[in-house]
């Protein structure tokens, strides 16, 4: 088969479309996971405290790429047949829930203590005084790491094609072995991944500057 530099392109093109959703979806569910750890972090409770800091401790402390594994050949034990599309966007979730959980903890204990007492002052519950007062201010701090580990996230879907999602990697793997030209693929393969990664770098200088 024939390859022309514009079929490889298109051909990589294409395979980021599945790039770009799964990152989203994985920013997207790891904010809802990482609220949840956060929540969990800053609780009365110290057991609620001390669950979501070994979840964090392991998420943190293994390697993605294991942790994908784990998922992958994990889910069909329990009984659960799970293409790579799901495991992909389950693991990557979770991973980015204690990542985010993170960072954002990080915000919230940046605020002054007398921005809780000021809440309290004006009869606010402490649920309210959280999602009124404090996390609006702790999200603002936290923006440009927030940002920078979506960069982090994007660049790590590359992972996956180990498990066989079709993203940019796969691709340009499948192309290579076809046409043997892996300069040419992962060049290309890479452009793409700075055209996706630079703007969002940029975003993040700007943000720390704006904090």
């Amino acid at each position: 088969m024939d390859f022309t530099l514009w079929d490889v392109l298109r051909n990589l093109l294409l395979a980021a479309r599945w790039t770009v959703a799964l990152t989203v979806i994985a920013f997207v569910g790891g904010g809802v996971m990482g609220l949840v750890i956060l929540l969990a972090r800053i609780s009365t409770r110290p057991w609620l405290v001390r669950a979501a800091s070994i979840y964090v401790g392991l998420l943190e402390g293994t390697p993605l790429l294991m942790q994908l594994f784990l998922v992958f050949f994990g889910l069909p034990l329990l009984g659960v047949n799970a293409d790579s599309w799901t495991v992909a966007c389950v693991t990557l979730s979770l991973y980015g829930g204690a990542f985010l959980g993170d960072i954002w903890r990080g915000g919230v204990q940046a605020i002054p203590t007398g921005q809780w007492d000021a809440a309290e002052a004006l009869g606010l519950r402490r649920t309210a005084q959280l999602f009124l007062i404090i996390l609006p201010q702790a999200f603002r701090l936290t923006s440009a790491p927030t940002v920078g580990f979506l960069v982090q996230l994007l660049k790590n879907t590359a992972l996956t094609s180990i498990i066989g999602f079709d993203e940019i990697m796969k691709t340009a793997n499948a192309i290579t072995n076809v046409i043997f030209a892996p300069s040419a693929v992962y060049g290309f393969a890479s452009a793409i991944y700075f055209a996706m990664c630079f703007p969002l770098t940029r975003l993040v200088k700007r943000l720390e500057v704006r904090r």
